[in-house]
């Protein structure tokens, strides 16, 4: 639970890799933030294909109180993170397969500057190095660009998480009740109390 940044997408083929590499390692220094850096050149440009090696391309980095941003791929050019391929890699399952190329960033504990920040740098990327690239942000400023919508977005969420926490500390589990009943019982008392205001 938390507002999240969803996005998949494909590497340029006639783009380069370890010039993505570079400009993004150099914003993460900029910012302070950790980053991590993987293979900076395909072996191959298989990206016609859905086979991959077991490696993976790109840089991660990760801004303070926010999940790390992939702009890692996979050898056959889609995006993926070293987390994904080790536990999607293998998959056979269809229904489990198309996760592998789906990733998200958490930056509801970031706040809505970083937010911003990420947003601003995924579209500069995309644009310049991927062919292909889809978005779906939880805050809407990637879809708008306004920046009071995303600040109201963070705020709803920040409410919605406190009330979750205040009735988990202070709502006790009733005897013979399960958790699916007690998460049921607190989720309706909090969205009653919200419905009032």
């Amino acid at each position: 639970m938390g507002l999240t940044i969803h996005y998949n997408g494909k590497f340029n083929e006639n783009a380069s890799l370890s010039e993505m590499i570079e400009e993004v390692k150099d914003i993460a220094e900029i910012y302070n933030w950790q980053y991590t850096i993987y293979e900076k050149q395909f072996r191959a440009r298989c990206f016609d294909n859905d086979s991959f090696n077991d490696e993976i391309y790109g840089i991660s980095f990760t801004p303070p109180e926010s999940e790390s941003v992939c702009l890692s791929f996979l050898s056959n050019g889609r995006m993926s993170s070293p987390a994904h391929l080790k536990y999607l890699g293998n998959a056979t399952d269809e229904s489990e397969k198309k996760y592998l190329y789906m990733l998200s960033t958490k930056t509801q504990y970031a706040g809505s500057d970083i937010h911003k920040l990420i947003v601003h740098l995924l579209k500069y990327i995309s644009k310049k190095y991927f062919k292909e690239f889809n978005v779906q942000d939880e805050g809407n400023y990637w879809e708008t660009g306004n920046e009071k919508l995303l600040e109201e977005t963070f705020k709803r969420y920040n409410d919605l998480l406190d009330s979750v926490g205040f009735a988990l500390e202070n709502v006790p589990i009733k005897p013979n009740e399960t958790f699916e009943e007690y998460f049921t019982r607190i989720l309706g008392q909090i969205h009653n109390r919200h419905k009032k205001q």
